[in-house]
């Protein structure tokens, strides 16, 4: 993406499901496609997105350049539901992975031993009762500006529902500067744990870590829509 692309920030709509699913099976080994990991986009996509795409897709927001979704930011403040839904839902894909297990390739076959034996015990402990978000962009889109335009619309719609804190989870390694990136946002790191998963793919140590915000400190879309650049103008369009 260079400068002279334009970028627009808008609510989720049913009719980007299709989109958002591939963006993240496309970015879902360290920002690049999950293939070379694990072979089932549908499941994958199932796990990570079904949720915020089907259950709660007014708390979810997607970036747009030049007409096409270059990145997400899918969210919940809808603690208890979601809690609910994901025990349901992670029970009937455990059922699916293992009926489909045999017609995987070897790679695929370790990733689902890694989620039932380590995966569990590896994610760090994130607050049960506060809204969160999974952002994910493209390789071109991902730059300062259009990361702080997909948070500034989250957090200020979260800030006009009275809601006092948010966290998520994100995914830091060498030269991915992830937790500095949303400490300038006014998020703390909560806590981290090493993830094991990538360690046949990527060597090099890989960390999850939690990061929460207080939202007393949000102000107004507009001073948030202010600091983006003007080379790249922001247009937060509803839904």
């Amino acid at each position: 993406m260079d400068d002279a692309s334009q970028y627009s920030i808008r609510s989720y709509q049913a009719s980007d499901r299709v989109a958002v699913r591939k963006l993240c099976c496309d970015t879902g080994f360290l920002g690049h496609p999950i293939d070379p990991v694990f072979q089932d986009r549908e499941l994958f996509a199932d796990f990570l997105t079904t949720y915020y795409t089907d259950h709660e897709p007014e708390s979810s927001f997607v970036l747009e350049i030049d007409g096409q979704i270059r990145g997400y930011l899918l969210g919940s403040r809808k603690p208890l539901q979601h809690q609910l839904y994901s025990f349901a839902h992670t029970m009937a894909l455990f059922f699916s992975a293992l009926w489909r297990y045999r017609g995987y390739n070897e790679r695929s076959r370790k990733f689902i031993r890694w989620v039932i034996g380590h995966g569990w015990h590896e994610v760090p402990a994130a607050p049960r009762s506060v809204p969160h978000f999974h952002i994910n962009l493209l390789p071109d889109a991902r730059k300062v500006s259009t990361t702080r335009a997909l948070m500034s619309a989250y957090l200020n719609y979260l800030y006009r529902f009275g809601e006092r804190h948010v966290y998520g989870q994100i995914v830091t390694f060498e030269s991915r500067r992830g937790e500095k990136l949303f400490e300038r946002y006014g998020f703390k790191v909560l806590n981290r744990a090493e993830i094991t998963k990538w360690k046949a793919f990527y060597p090099k140590s890989v960390y999850l870590s939690t990061v929460i915000k207080t939202l007393e400190t949000a102000g107004p879309l507009s001073a948030y829509s202010r600091r983006q650049t003007s080379s790249a103008p922001v247009v937060l369009r509803p839904s």
